[in-house]
């Protein structure tokens, strides 16, 4: 329950910081910061979006991002947020093909970002998660496929029909596990900018 609470309570303060982010973007179009903070709300909000809605949302977050680059090439915390959008996408992306063209930018945008500041440990470590995240698609997907071959076949003897949740459970897991660690990672940034534009401050992560 405190979860769900946290959830909604993450889905408004993006939601406002949404808000925030386009009315000043129509007085300056021209602040990378805020063109960051844009994109990274997005990014946020659309974890709580259904597929379809998730998908063109992730896309809005990198036009966002790509437009706060083009202002400032060098701007690390963008470059970074980039490879996020980029690796969240891929995982949306069911053709491996198709998702490896998202990961490959992605990794490009980690390295730039630690390129750009060499200290920073939550750039390298994205660095080093960018490439194990292709070998994870494959696994995720992998495990839906299967599940949708075996809900084609229909429903089995009951402990199957177990066997089949408990798998499905997993594979869910696993994919949380990998988006988790993209958001979280983004919202602990995008919250240390909203709070610089005198935004309220994020909700508390439950421990």
């Amino acid at each position: 329950m405190d979860l769900q609470q946290n959830d909604f309570d993450r889905l408004l303060f993006f939601e406002h910081a949404r808000k925030t982010a386009e009315a000043e973007y129509a007085k300056n179009p021209l602040d990378a910061d805020n063109l960051t903070r844009w994109g990274g709300a997005l990014l946020e909000l659309s974890q709580f979006q259904p597929f379809p809605e998730s998908k063109k949302m992730t896309q809005d977050a990198i036009s966002k991002l790509e437009e706060a680059i083009v202002v400032n090439p060098r701007k690390h915390d963008t470059l970074w947020c980039l490879g996020n959008a980029h690796t969240s996408q891929a995982f949306l992306i069911p053709d491996q093909d198709e998702a490896k063209v998202y990961f490959d930018k992605a990794a490009e945008y980690f390295q730039q970002a630690v390129d750009e500041d060499p200290t920073n440990d939550l750039y390298q470590k994205s660095l080093e998660v960018a490439a194990k995240a292709p070998e994870l698609h494959e696994e995720i997907h992998k495990h839906a496929f299967s599940q949708q071959q075996q809900a084609a076949v229909g429903a089995g003897p009951s402990t199957s029909s177990g066997s089949k949740s408990q798998k499905k459970k997993k594979s869910s897991d696993l994919k949380y596990d990998i988006c988790g660690w993209i958001i979280l990672a983004v919202g602990i940034v995008a919250w240390v900018g909203f709070a610089k534009s005198n935004l309220p401050p994020p909700p508390p992560t439950p421990r």
